[in-house]
């Protein structure tokens, strides 16, 4: 019990509670007996929840990790609201006692967990008589402790740790609105950056003068309240009905991720991806206001976009190993992307020891002790140490590049190819690649430690330097040969939707053609994304029409003629205006992948957008990503650590996100809603990590 009390919070009484509407029964009861209870949507057994007030049984949302239900309980609630009936309430079937119950309230203003002063009354109205219901399942405090048991959890979240509480300006969390607590990390990072704070909190008062009637569509504004939310004090006030001060992203989530086939859903998401597309759509936001957002920031950078503070230029270097000629190539990027080279690891005869050791014990017909077998089961095991050096020295090195074409040779040989940084940003964000895709297709994640160090110097490891003296360049193409030809690549096969998302829809009842025209539209990233897709368009009149190939060489070969006539008519058959179509291409150098992500990325505002493109400059490069056309704003690599983006659970589809963010020399933890004053930040473990420029 005192375990249970320590993580549970003080819950609100919900102000519907007093008023609650209930139908009438009509002389229908909730048996006593748990195995009678069922999910009237989908039939399962557990983690049961009964709305209060017309009886219906549903299902609880799915955990962090995976576990838990399908949520059928708050599709039902949002069915009655559509309906007109604000039926919030709903009490954990199995945590039923004399004592009290689990309550939840569904309601936007509420969505927590809160107490029912009436709940005895309201149970009994459907038959249930609390004095008589005895505990068959776990309390949510209880699962919760269940589910934050375990190494990685512990390590990340400080648990056991008597951490003090903290508030005030810079200090306020974030409320989790269902598996958003990858919003929440980003964004606590984010505010900490010189330039946001300037443009989004400082000038907030000049935003929202400016602001439309309707407020809620406006990313600017809605980036301002969050601004003035988290580095102000507005709303770190706490009070006798909420002790934990906490700002609602509700309306910046839904716009943000508007239109986004993953982050408009409720799904748990990649916090890299997601801090990848936030930059892009406050740049689109920021190039159309420009007069709204007040310029400023550190660095010198007094014209560029808020996301050039993360910019930065990646030089590669491309030689040819027979001839000795080279080609430089660059290209803009906001994240640093780093392998984890598990055989660089510092203790690796230990990891390699006990992993010999337990697979002798495993096949050793000789059945050891039990007490031994339990000890070693509950002892953690060696994990490998692998250096951020190692890390470095890994995305540094020289990459093999077979079937390359060398223009020198006229045919095809092998080339090494390596990478440097042509401009060090102002803020570096660096991604440490734990997960991967397995053999079987399946999402893994490497569980190995890299302690990052707060201070880094990546000037003499990552700087590039160009072409040096004495290296000769790769000629130029011939006229006529295929762009995918210069940079040494065969041209790519056609594009093709994937056959398991297909093949997943299919199964589902929709026409092949359909599936796979809805697999292509979202650019083959999942099955989930693929079938809302498929729900907003199955009314298209060319639903069901024969997807005709598009050779991805071809497609990404745009003439002066104009943009390749089978894209085109891909990106139309998705719903695409020929004009939006035709603009899009031109963004992407006629890559159609990339241009059918432009087009939905910029749904919300697409004929701004077009009219941008076509209004380019002849010979102008318009990016499908970067943050303005100006050069990366460059200075010395040395970096001082200041945010950290932490991931419990075996995927980034699944799991809890907790930030840690340096404040005046103190570290903090963030666990969305809970701000505290870290003892020791998980440097370890963390998966997007925020470097700022120093002296």
């Amino acid at each position: 019990q005192e375990e249970v009390a320590a993580w549970q919070e003080t819950r609100v009484t919900s102000r519907y509670a007093a008023t609650l509407a209930q139908e009438p029964s009509e002389g229908r009861k909730i048996p006593p007996d748990s195995k009678s209870w069922r999910c009237a949507e989908t039939g399962v057994t557990e983690n049961l929840w009964l709305n209060l007030s017309d009886g219906h049984i549903g299902s609880g949302r799915k955990n962090w990790d995976g576990s838990g239900g399908n949520g059928s309980a708050l599709r039902h609630y949002d069915a009655c609201k559509a309906a007109g009936k604000e039926y919030p309430l709903a009490v954990k079937l199995g945590t039923i006692t004399p004592a009290g119950a689990d309550v939840y309230s569904y309601a936007a203003d509420e969505d927590d967990m809160v107490t029912d002063p009436r709940l005895a009354e309201h149970l009994a109205h459907w038959g249930i008589d609390v004095m008589r219901m005895e505990k068959t399942e776990k309390s949510m405090a209880e699962l919760q402790i269940d589910l934050n048991k375990g190494f990685e959890f512990d390590k990340i979240t400080e648990a056991g740790a008597e951490l003090e509480q903290a508030d005030g300006a810079r200090r306020v969390g974030l409320k989790n609105l269902g598996n958003t607590c990858y919003v929440n990390s980003v964004l606590q990072c984010i505010k900490e950056v010189a330039a946001y704070e300037t443009r989004y909190c400082t000038g907030a008062a000049q935003i929202f003068a400016s602001s439309p009637k309707d407020p809620t569509d406006d990313f600017t504004t809605q980036m301002a309240k969050i601004a003035v939310g988290l580095v102000t004090d507005r709303y770190a006030k706490k009070s006798p009905d909420d002790p934990i001060a906490a700002v609602q992203p509700r309306m910046f989530k839904q716009l943000v991720g508007k239109n986004h086939p993953e982050f408009s859903t409720g799904r748990q998401q990649d916090a890299v991806e997601y801090f990848q597309h936030l930059l892009e759509v406050m740049t689109r936001a920021e190039r159309a206001g420009a007069d709204r957002v007040p310029i400023g920031g550190s660095g010198g950078d007094d014209v560029s976009f808020t996301a050039a503070q993360f910019e930065f230029e990646v030089e590669e270097r491309i030689q040819c190993v027979e001839s000795g000629k080279v080609r430089y190539v660059t290209r803009r990027e906001n994240v640093l992307p780093l392998e984890v080279p598990v055989d660089a690891a510092t203790n690796k005869l230990e990891v390699e020891r006990e992993r010999e050791l337990k697979r002798q014990k495993t096949e050793s017909a000789d059945t050891t002790d039990k007490a031994d077998d339990a000890a070693d089961d509950d002892k953690e095991p060696i994990r490998p140490i692998v250096p951020f050096d190692a890390c470095l020295a890994a995305f540094a090195a020289d990459e093999t590049v077979d079937d390359f074409y060398s223009t020198a040779l006229q045919r095809k040989g092998v080339a090494a190819k390596r990478s440097r940084l042509k401009t060090m940003p102002p803020v570096l964000a660096v991604q440490v690649r734990r997960y991967y895709v397995a053999e079987d297709w399946t999402p893994r994640k490497l569980d190995v430690l890299v302690p990052m160090p707060e201070t880094v110097d990546i000037e003499s490891v990552l700087r590039g330097t160009g072409i040096a003296a004495g290296e000769e360049t790769l000629p130029p193409a011939e006229e006529g040969e295929s762009a995918h030809t210069i940079g040494g690549d065969e041209p790519e096969p056609a594009i093709e939707p994937d056959a398991d998302i297909v093949a997943q829809l299919v199964s589902m009842g929709f026409s092949e053609n359909g599936s796979k025209r809805a697999a292509l539209a979202t650019g083959n990233s999942s099955a989930e994304g693929a079938a809302e897709w498929v729900f907003a368009h199955m009314e298209d009149p060319d639903f069901n029409d024969p997807v005709l190939p598009v050779e991805a060489a071809s497609a990404e070969v745009p003439s002066a003629e104009g943009p390749n006539p089978e894209s085109l008519m891909m990106l139309t058959s998705m719903g695409f205006t020929e004009v939006h179509a035709a603009a899009a291409l031109k963004a992407c150098d006629g890559n159609i992948e990339r241009a059918a992500d432009w087009l939905f990325s910029r749904a919300d505002d697409l004929d701004a957008a077009v009219a941008e493109v076509n209004s380019a400059s002849a010979g102008q490069s318009v990016g499908a990503t970067s943050a303005s056309e100006s050069k990366c704003l460059d200075g010395p690599g040395r970096y001082e650590l200041f945010g950290i983006v932490s991931h419990m659970g075996g995927n980034t589809g699944c799991g809890h996100y907790v930030a840690h963010v340096k404040i005046d020399g103190t570290w903090h933890i963030f666990n969305d809603r809970k701000v505290a004053i870290s003892q020791k930040p998980p440097l370890e473990l963390g998966y997007l990590y925020f470097y700022r420029r120093v002296a």
